[in-house]
């Protein structure tokens, strides 16, 4: 009797894993069916969007120029840029047009969300919605024009989309690889079978009062305020939409102690929050609500280089143990392999990243080294420092 409970609770534990590498590909099946996004039952005001656009720098505001730059050629007029250069003494004011607030906090915040509200505070006007962008993001000009159009749809929360400003290394193209991914599977797929875009910490835009309500009395440290900010919102009944057209350029990480800082950075906050989605599942059960349920559901999947190895793990150990399981989680592997290269194939994707793709064995290596260094990931969180600077998009 125990063997037989230790070996159903094996094939359960197989079966969880293999549901969740998956489930990327059924969604997209879904997706192929529904063919459009259900309808939005939100509701709030709808009118002209007055922007804060939140741009936050610590230690290091090399790249601020050419974010400014970028913003102030929008074609959009309403906004005001706010430049929160957190322990940047020596950053100086040298921006000679009216939508530029440069602002130094006295004291040093290290802390992405605390510099939100310190800008917040300092707002210029009662703006009505402010959009967050990276210290080192490019805009396309029609940004703000396509994050309106959620907006104006009804929306109090939108996702756009972050496309890769440099593919000068493999872990560059390779870092855009992942982006993909989880740009076509976790952001657009997602809200088009009626649940939420994932949020990805720039590039997102917010109702001011929607974004203080969720995020007003958090005390946290570290990164991952975008994850205590896009559980807030599910809870709380609303969608986070997806705007495809709304296009930043992000910064990839070029160079090998970027990659393994970055990841364990990431891998902290999946540790941190994985909680979030259970508590999001169990809400959707118990209110028979798909948006928190699906949502919830994407939280727990574990970072994609964990569930693979993990999958990995499972099907050499049943060569051993069960040959047809074996043979079913090789299937389980090609389907995802199958989902991973429709993502690429379906998001216009530059030539370099599929060259790139002959070193994924080192780029996984090098997420499971930044898993001993997750739990002092906050000590370098908010200074991920880029070599790249002021070149546009390469792709």
């Amino acid at each position: 009797m125990p063997v037989n409970f230790i070996y159903t609770a094996w094939l359960i534990f197989q079966a969880i894993v293999a549901v969740i590498i998956l489930f990327p590909i059924f969604s997209y099946v879904v997706y192929k069916i529904i063919r459009q996004k259900p309808a939005n039952s939100e509701s709030h005001p709808k009118g002209e969007g007055d922007y804060a656009i939140l741009i936050t720098a610590y230690k290091d505001a090399t790249n601020i120029t050419f974010v400014v730059k970028s913003l102030l050629s929008l074609h959009y007029t309403n906004y005001i840029i706010y430049i929160i250069a957190d322990n940047c003494p020596s950053f100086k004011d040298n921006f000679l047009d009216e939508r530029v607030v440069l602002l130094q906090p006295e004291e040093v915040l290290q802390n992405q969300l605390k510099s939100h509200f310190y800008a917040i505070s300092h707002f210029k006007r009662n703006h009505n919605r402010l959009t967050i962008i990276d210290s080192d993001n490019l805009v396309d000009p029609a940004f703000l024009t396509n994050i309106d159009k959620l907006f104006d749809s009804g929306y109090s929360a939108v996702q756009g989309v972050r496309k890769a400003k440099n593919l000068n290394t493999a872990y560059a193209c390779l870092d855009a690889a992942n982006e993909i991914y989880y740009f076509f599977f976790n952001r657009k797929i997602l809200f088009n079978i009626g649940s939420s875009s994932m949020l990805s910490g720039s590039g997102m835009a917010f109702t001011v009062a929607l974004y203080k309500e969720c995020l007003e009395h958090v005390q946290d440290s570290g990164a991952g305020f975008d994850k205590i900010l896009q559980k807030e919102i599910i809870s709380k009944g609303y969608r986070i939409a997806f705007a495809e057209a709304a296009v930043v350029y992000d910064e990839k990480t070029a160079h090998r102690d970027q990659l393994v800082k970055q990841r364990a950075r990431w891998n902290n906050t999946w540790f941190r929050y994985f909680s979030f989605g259970l508590q999001l599942m169990w809400q959707g059960i118990v209110q028979l609500n798909s948006n928190r349920f699906v949502f919830g559901f994407i939280i727990i999947r574990p970072p994609l280089f964990l569930l693979l190895g993990l999958s990995v793990m499972l099907l050499f150990a049943n060569i051993f143990i069960n040959i047809n399981i074996a043979i079913a989680w090789v299937i389980v592997l090609l389907g995802f392999t199958t989902g991973f290269f429709i993502a690429l194939a379906k998001s216009d994707t530059d030539k370099r990243i599929y060259q790139a793709l002959v070193h994924i064995p080192t780029f996984v290596f090098l997420q499971v080294l930044s898993l001993f260094k997750a739990r002092k990931a906050n000590q370098f969180s908010v200074a991920t420092m880029h070599a790249h600077s002021e070149e546009s998009n390469n792709s």
